[in-house]
Order: structure tokens, then C-alpha cells, then sequence
């Protein structure tokens, strides 16, 4: 059913509040029908305590600045470490994430973004038998052991999938891993068609066999998905352009309960894909969220059904013309927490229509049907120097509060953190390369905080003394 004005205009007043990001900030002028919640908050003018944990102290062994009284270790180096079977570990890590095992053990489950052919590659994911997709294609995932000691084992959880980019855990502990590339068997070398989520599960090494994609879930550039826990829903981005890509909802079939190995058993026409439909308090259509201008903008959603879910003849995000749907700039990482989706917009420097900016993070309240803007970055002017972020990309809510952010953008590469009211704050520095950051998540008791540098391929596990971060 449609949300009435009358009813967004109620609801939108209780969504505004929330993070109000200031790190690399610019000049926005009000976007077109934009509306500003009156209870944003505002960012204090006056001196306030620094957040976060000081600056960051560069690193003797040239890898990773943090600061004073953090430190970190190498998990897995793609073309240094060894899986079980003797092969290379994997390169181009990406979306990561954490499961809790017996007597301390933590169990990752590590993307590889790798989008060509195996022969392109000098690190592909072995292709362990039954466990593979499509033999042509180079990417996947592995499963990482670590044991408080230090030992670590790593095995492939699926392989012969591509450029396995984001994803998300469930909320029955498995990992559904994304494919950002939606090639046609026959193209670009592949032997099957691709665009798929697949389930990952990091107990029950039996469960990966014989890989399946979920059909249900839409053949297109996948990015990231979480889970609704309360009904089941799941929300996924794309990452694409020209046109850009969508957030979508998919709506289980009545009666389909979720749980280990359930999604693979689904229909490929299972359920329902929807796109989203934006507007603003006064009813008019928003045709791409970086029209948005304010910190604390709200939206209200309806949702259109997808037509042809697998993309036949026709991209699925081509499918929508005009009015249809609401777009958004670089779709990226998502995280489930407070009874909704964050869900991270990044950079749109030479968007139009629009806005330029270097980032946006969102609140989707699936009750209310509501976006919310929490998190906008202005164009960062000089990503070479240190100080400013821009580019958001994986996303995770910390235990400490805010959210830690993995940087993907020009120049320096950082994790940053960003308190729940008010200013961005530095958690590390690439100083390896100028590669991206990726997999940012924590470990179930929250004492380690998991990040990778995508190429060449490393994890990395931070500690040090976490704090609750201040609010403002």
C-alpha cells in the first residue's frame, strides 16, 4: 500500500535526528524539495573534547598508522600465507565478516573481488572441488580461522564466482556473498551467467557444496544485503551507473521461513523484488538521493515491483524510466542495526542531477518506510593531505557507539570512525599503498576490530584500548 502524505509528514519529524557528520564538509546549497527535519541536530559551534583517539602515529614497519597504544597483526597476505590445501591465499579481499566459534575462536568469512577470468589473476580462489560455480570465473570466498594465540587456517567457503564485492551476515549465521558483475555466460571469458548472492556457511563446510545461486535475489551488479530479522525482508544495493544503480527489497513468499541453506531452496521467481519510489514531505517525486543537501533530510518510500528480476533482454535497473524509481550515486555497504538498514551512497564529485559530494550514509526505517540522510561529506579538496575523508564504502556500527567506516576514495585511504552526534575522527592510515580499505567489522565481543587493504590482498586485526565514543 502506498504511504499517504499525511502519514510521511507525521513520520518524517521522528526520523531526523541522528548522526550529523563533519568531517570533510562543503557549502550545499537546499536541494529541490529537500526536507529538513526540525529535530536535526546541529553542530555545536563552541570548542568541544576531540572525539576518537588521537592522531595517528606512522607506522615503522610501513602498513598501518594508528594511534598511540593501538596495534595490529596480519591475519592473511595474499601470496604469503597458505590455505589448509597449500595454496596461496587468495587476492583482492573485501566483505568481511564475524562469527563467534568455541573457546575464543573467531571465524571470518573474507570476500575476493576478483572480476575476470582466473588467467587474469596470479592469486585466484582455488577452485576446491565442489565448491565451485563456474570454473572460468576467479573470485570467491574463504573462511579464517583465529585462535587467541595467533594461529590462524583458511579454507575456501565458494569459489568460481566473481568480483565478490560486499554481502552481509544473517541473522542465522551464515554469510550471503554479492556478485558486483552481472556477465552472461559467454562473456568476458565466463561459462555461466552471473549477477547472483549465494549462501556461505562458516560451520558446516558440507552445506557449501554444490553451489547455488539465489535467484530470488535479482541477477545485477550486487553490492551488499541484510536481513530484516523482525520479517524476514531483505535489502540489497547496486553498485552501477549509466544509469545509476538501486536499493531493493525483496519480499519472501508467504510463509517461507529463513534459516541455514532455506535461501537456496527458494523458486528463482520466489517472492518479490521491488525498487524504491522516493518523495519528499510535500509529495513530490525525488528522482536521486544526491539531491539531497542537509544532514537530517527525510524521505518517504513506496516500492515498485521489479519486472524481469534475472534482467532477460533488459538490466534490471534499465527496466525503470523517468519517474519510476529513485537512484542513487555508487550504491555501497550496508549494516543492520537500530531496527533498520545503513546504507552508504559514495562519492558523486560529477553527478547530475544532483549535488556534488564525497559521500552520503542513509537510515532506512523499514516500519516507517523512511529514508533518512545521516551522514553527508562534502568534496574533499585535497585527498592527499591527512585530515579529511571522502569515498565511504564498507560500513559497520561500532559497539563503542557510531559507525567505522572503510575509506575508498582519493588519495590517503583511512578507517574512520563518527560519533553519534557530531564530528569524524581517524581509526587508521594505509601507509602501504594507496589501495582502499575494506571488511571493516568487528569481532562478536568487541575487543578486535577487523579491517582489510584490498590489494594485495591483507587482514588485518586492530586492538587497543576502545572506548565508548562521546556523543556529540
Amino acid at each position: 500500500m502506498p504511504l499517504s502524505r499525511r502519514e510521511f509528514t507525521g513520520r518524517s519529524a521522528l526520523t531526523g535526528a541522528g548522526l550529523v557528520l563533519t568531517g570533510a564538509t562543503g557549502a550545499f546549497a537546499t536541494a529541490p524539495g529537500a526536507l529538513a527535519a526540525e529535530d536535526a541536530p546541529e553542530v555545536a559551534s563552541g570548542p568541544a573534547p576531540s572525539p576518537g583517539y588521537g592522531p595517528l602515529v606512522p607506522d615503522p614497519r610501513g602498513m598501518l598508522a594508528l594511534p598511540a597504544g593501538f596495534s595490529y597483526r596480519v591475519i592473511t597476505h595474499s601470496g604469503v600465507t597458505k590455505l589448509e590445501t597449500g595454496e596461496d591465499t587468495p587476492s583482492n579481499h573485501d566483505g568481511t565478516a564475524t562469527f563467534e566459534g568455541p573457546r575464543g575462536v573467531v571465524l571470518l568469512v573474507n570476500n575476493h573481488e576478483l572480476d575476470g577470468p582466473r588467467g587474469d589473476y596470479e592469486f585466484p580462489v582455488p577452485l576446491t572441488e565442489g565448491l565451485v560455480y563456474d570454473p572460468a570465473a576467479a573470485g570467491g570466498c574463504t573462511i579464517v580461522e583465529t585462535h587467541r594465540d595467533g594461529r590462524t587456517a583458511e579454507w575456501v567457503g565458494i569459489a568460481g564466482t566473481s568480483t565478490n564485492c560486499a554481502g552481509g551476515r544473517t541473522p542465522w549465521g551464515t554469510w550471503l556473498t554479492c556478485e558486483e558483475n552481472s556477465d552472461r555466460a559467454g562473456e568476458n571469458g565466463m561459462t555461466k551467467d552471473h549477477g547472483y548472492v549465494f549462501e556461505v556457511d562458516p560451520y558446516d563446510r558440507r552445506a557449501n557444496r554444490d553451489p547455488r545461486p539465489i535467484k530470488a535475489f535479482g541477477r545485477y551488479d550486487h553490492e551488499a544485503v541484510v536481513i530484516d530479522p523482525r520479517t524476514g525482508y531483505a535489502y540489497l544495493t547496486e553498485d552501477a551507473s549509466e544509469p545509476n544503480g538501486l536499493f531493493y527489497r525483496w519480499v519472501p513468499p508467504h510463509g517461507f521461513k529463513h534459516g541455514r541453506g532455506q535461501l537456496r531452496r527458494l523458486a528463482d521467481d520466489a517472492g518479490v523484488l521491488q525498487a524504491p519510489r522516493c518523495f519528499d514531505a510535500g509529495g513530490r517525486f525525488v528522482d536521486d538521493l544526491s539531491r539531497a543537501t542537509k544532514i537530517g533530510t527525510v524521505y518517504g518510500v513506496d516500492w515498485v515491483d521489479v519486472p524481469d528480476r534475472d534482467g532477460g533482454t533488459v538490466a534490471v535497473r534499465e527496466q525503470f524510466d523517468g519517474e519510476d524509481v529513485t537512484r542513487a550515486r555508487k550504491l555501497e555497504g550496508m549494516w543492520w542495526a537500530d531496527g533498520g538498514a545503513y546504507i552508504v551512497s559514495s562519492c558523486a564529485r560529477d553527478e547530475s542531477p544532483g549535488v556534488p559530494h564525497d559521500g552520503q550514509v542513509w537510515f532506512y526505517h523499514p516500519r516507517r518506510r523512511t529514508l533518512t540522510l545521516k551522514v553527508l561529506l562534502g568534496v574533499n579538496a585535497d585527498p592527499g593531505k591527512d585530515g579529511a575523508f571522502d569515498g565511504p564504502d564498507n560500513i559497520t556500527v561500532s559497539p563503542y557507539g557510531g559507525l567505522v567506516i572503510a575509506e575508498d576514495g582519493e588519495g590517503l585511504q583511512h578507517l574512520f570512525g563518527a560519533t553519534e552526534r557530531g564530528r569524524t575522527y581517524p581509526i587508521a592510515r594505509n601507509d602501504l599503498n594507496d589501495s582502499e580499505f575494506t571488511g571493516v567489522v568487528f569481532s562478536p565481543d568487541g575487543r578486535t576490530l577487523f579491517a582489510n587493504i584490498q590489494e594485495p590482498g591483507i587482514m588485518l586485526a586492530i586492538t587497543g584500548p576502545w572506548r565508548r565514543s562521546p556523543r556529540h
